[in-house]
């Protein structure tokens, strides 16, 4: 079992956090909201640097009780 206090080996672990920490993707939460009946039915998350445009999706408005087109909103 290593030592977690030896110098060499604490070193290699906050390198080793550093590479994670830069690979990790910031996701922004997003709200979809129904075309039709404009009720805001879903809450997700979104990569803004690879959609920085508006996302639009069908899916399923309880309210309408039917698909429809469910865009983002602010």
């Amino acid at each position: 079992m290593p030592n977690f206090r030896d110098k060499k080996h604490s070193l290699l672990q906050r390198e080793k956090l550093h590479e994670i920490m830069e690979v990790e993707v910031v996701r922004t939460r997003i709200t979809l909201a129904c075309t039709e009946c404009k009720q805001r039915n879903y809450n997700t998350t979104k990569d803004k640097k690879a959609h920085p445009d508006r996302m639009e999706t069908k899916k399923y408005c309880r309210f309408c009780r039917t698909h429809t087109l469910h865009k983002e909103t602010k």
